[in-house]
């Protein structure tokens, strides 16, 4: 949802005046404030990385400048650019990844945890908006138009509206418990860069609502990421260090629920880019709409 402009070893990002659902960009002001909650959050795990906002100005003779005297036209974040070669997702598939980076990553990812809002949640409120985005893969996913395994989708959707229905009173206790943060809300490898000190860049920023998650959901999914870069021990190495640091002690049941619902969830967005005037890469998405699919009935079984 945004043009990223290279500079040196600088990055740009201009928000897309851009409406949807669940966000709404089409104001200066509405993208001024998202600008500055991206900088605001992402400095949770990125400090050095996230160095603000500039404004994007126009003079009298319609000149373009960043940080101008002229009238705001619009806003940009402003990052320090990192090195490709150190971004988690391409050290996974060059196999360069070991116990001290998966350590260092865990370490992390648990002082985060530990250190992040952890606001009341209703539990019954929480659940029922997991149920609410199963719902909405259905719906999306049962459609015909897509070349998925029109067999074996809709045994997979059973099954975890049933795993769901048996885990919702240990959901409801995590949330209870105060086991629910403000998380990252996106957490993949390519937003993981492996530096010193390691960044975690590019959070959700424009729902809070989704980005108030149980850390074993956004490790899950990490895991789930790695495994769909032929990386399957990254996962549950990650999962258990962070969860003994945070001296958690989740049901591996637990664990195979998220992954499962974030692989539907995965399901369904990979399938969605078909939905678009003009996809790009549109060969991709049905293929990787398949391997999530077979990675949510592995996990279910």
């Amino acid at each position: 949802m945004s043009w990223v402009f290279l500079a040196g070893d600088l990055v740009y990002k201009l928000k897309k005046p851009v409406r949807f659902p669940f966000l709404d960009f089409t104001t200066l002001a509405a993208r001024e404030e998202n600008c500055g909650e991206e900088v605001r959050l992402n400095r949770r795990l990125a400090p050095q990385t996230y160095l603000g906002t500039v404004p994007l100005t126009e003079d009298d003779a319609g000149a373009l400048a960043l940080g101008g005297s002229g009238s705001i036209v619009d806003w940009l974040v402003v990052m320090r650019r990192l090195p490709a070669d150190r971004m988690f997702d391409r050290m996974l598939q060059e196999d360069r990844i070991g116990a001290a980076e998966t350590d260092q990553i865990a370490a992390l990812l648990a002082r985060f945890y530990r250190a992040a809002d952890h606001p009341a949640v209703d539990p019954t409120a929480y659940v029922d908006r997991l149920m609410a985005q199963q719902a909405e893969n259905r719906a999306i996913l049962t459609r015909r138009a897509f070349a998925v395994d029109h067999t074996r989708l809709p045994t997979v959707l059973d099954l975890l509206d049933q795993r769901m229905a048996e885990d919702r009173p240990l959901i409801e206790e995590r949330a209870r418990t105060g086991r629910i943060v403000e998380g990252h809300g996106d957490l993949r490898p390519e937003h993981i860069c492996l530096t010193d000190p390691i960044v975690i860049f590019d959070c959700l920023e424009f729902s809070r609502e989704l980005r108030l998650v149980d850390p074993l959901d956004e490790l899950a999914f990490l895991g789930l990421e790695c495994r769909i870069l032929s990386a399957p021990a990254i996962g549950p190495t990650l999962v258990a260090a962070v969860a003994d640091q945070l001296g958690d002690r989740p049901p591996p049941r637990l664990i195979a629920f998220y992954t499962a619902f974030r692989a539907m969830l995965r399901v369904r967005l990979s399938l969605a880019h078909l939905l678009d005037a003009a996809p790009r890469e549109p060969a991709k998405w049905e293929p990787l709409a398949s391997r999530y699919l077979a990675l949510a009935e592995e996990a279910l079984r």
